[in-house]
């Protein structure tokens, strides 16, 4: 098999494992809406660099998904989800980790539904690269 796109499946499936993560964290109001946004921002990330991986673009460690989104789009690859979006996660990754109050810059049922979208379109993607079987 390709080494790409077994890296980029490994990608995904931790990506849906932090989608996983978010969307269980959604349901307990007692933990602050970071926490599972946390996930969601993971959950993209990964469903990014999945992608990246698999068309061969190259990314530095960076949690910043505007950045990984436009290498994907200079690489020809068309997001399904707004740049403003991606903005108001990012800071979820790092910034608002150890902040017990952070402001919120999205709902996290809007963050589960980008993380999702995302996914989904990487995993359209893959299924187009694997081999018949």
């Amino acid at each position: 098999m390709n080494p790409c796109l077994e890296e980029a499946e490994r990608l995904l499936r931790l990506a849906r494992r932090d989608r996983l993560a978010c969307a269980t964290l959604i349901a307990l109001p007692e933990l602050a809406s970071s926490v599972a946004c946390f996930h969601a921002q993971q959950a993209a990330e990964k469903a990014l660099k999945a992608l990246m991986t698999l068309h061969g673009v190259e990314f530095r460690r960076t949690h910043d998904l505007e950045e990984l989104a436009a290498r994907l789009e200079h690489a020809g690859q068309t997001l399904p989800v707004s740049e403003p979006d991606l903005i108001r996660l990012t800071p979820y990754a790092v910034e608002f980790r150890y902040n017990d109050d952070a402001m919120p810059l999205i709902d996290p049922a809007d963050a589960l539904s980008l993380a999702d979208t995302l996914i989904a379109w990487c995993d359209t993607q893959i299924k187009t690269r694997r081999p018949s079987e």
